[in-house]
């Protein structure tokens, strides 16, 4: 019998009483590890990473779009955005669409490097807040943390593209089929959100394994912070648009500052979740023996990840000595050199 599930091989074998332990540490260490704050840094740091990241976009959408697909598409947004926030994004896209072509040229160059530098630093703090989770301290060079902050940045980039492409086709087939059925427009609404759902799981994941400077965990002690982390963040961001729409008015309380707080609010929303789910695959693995790093099997202590090395006896939360985590705070993200072993 292992009522404690320590000889687990993935989480799905977890019984019961593990999973006891599992959520009751998870929510300790919440806030041990001031998740609040963690969210609010990475929220604060997404936001001026997402404005950077969006004038590039729009730049570049304005040499495809007219002020007509605008109009469409931001329709589109406020089926799955808070209504404020896809009004900020359709104001920034019906802005580049109108401007001239040489203002054009000459702004993407410069949102480039501005998105470059604005998402470096966003990523770096989506890094620094997985290491919180992970018990983890920065242990790669400075050449490989920013090479890793660059390809997230652009990795964003990239799904932020395909994101606007999807509301496009979206918005495209409504109106080459006004006359749907409407269980024909609710089937495709929730393909939709299924689609994005799925899209959540896959960033979230990728995030889990490369992000935390560890030993990489094998996928299947990823995909239930994964799955926690996109549903709750696809139910947070209904709720939340619900809420916007119907019991508050972000414009009347402050002014033209209005889709601006309800951006950072929901972005810190969104951080949160997102913190938790990293929350909760570290308290996983740490409840198993069974080593949950890939490549060969290695006895604890040499697997090179702190919620691998550690196996918990209860759910009472478990923290690496105070030498370790020196220095582990949210900040510009940047780690140390790496020190030789001797």
């Amino acid at each position: 019998m292992d009522p404690k599930g320590h000889q687990a091989s993935s989480p799905a074998q977890m019984p019961a009483p593990a999973w006891k332990d599992i959520l009751k540490r998870t929510y300790k260490r919440t806030w041990d590890d001031n998740v609040a704050l963690v969210s609010a840094g990475v929220a604060f740091y997404g936001f001026f990473a997402l404005l950077s990241l969006l004038g590039l976009i729009v730049l570049v959408y304005g040499f495809v779009a007219d002020p007509s697909t605008v109009i469409q598409q931001v329709e589109a947004l406020t089926a799955v955005l808070p209504t404020d926030v896809a009004l900020l994004i359709g104001d920034q896209l019906m802005t580049a669409v109108k401007s001239s072509e040489g203002t054009k040229g000459l702004g993407i160059l410069v949102a480039f490097l501005v998105a470059t530098y604005g998402g470096t630093n966003g990523a770096a703090s989506v890094i620094t807040a997985l290491n919180i989770a992970y018990e983890e301290k920065e242990k790669r060079s400075l050449f490989r943390f920013y090479l890793l902050a660059v390809g997230m940045t652009v990795g964003a980039l990239v799904v932020a593209l395909l994101a606007i492409a999807a509301v496009a086709a979206v918005s495209f087939l409504q109106h080459l089929l006004p006359k749907a059925a409407p269980t024909a427009v609710i089937a495709g609404k929730v393909i939709g959100y299924f689609l994005l759902a799925a899209v959540a799981v896959v960033v979230a994941s990728v995030l889990y394994r490369f992000g935390p400077s560890r030993e990489d965990a094998q996928w299947k002690w990823i995909t239930p912070g994964s799955l926690f982390a996109a549903v709750t963040w696809l139910l947070l961001t209904f709720v939340f648009g619900f809420y916007v729409s119907h019991f508050t008015n972000y414009h009347a309380s402050y002014g033209s500052l209005g889709a601006v707080v309800a951006l950072l609010t929901w972005m810190y929303l969104s951080a949160y979740a997102f913190v938790f789910g990293a929350e909760l695959n570290s308290e996983i693995e740490h409840q198993t023996a069974k080593d949950s790093t890939t490549g060969a099997p290695e006895p604890m202590g040499d697997r090179g990840a702190w919620a691998a090395d550690n196996v918990a006896t209860d759910d009472t939360v478990q923290d690496r000595p105070e030498e370790q985590r020196e220095g582990e705070a949210l900040t510009r993200g940047a780690p140390k050199v790496a020190e030789e072993k001797g």
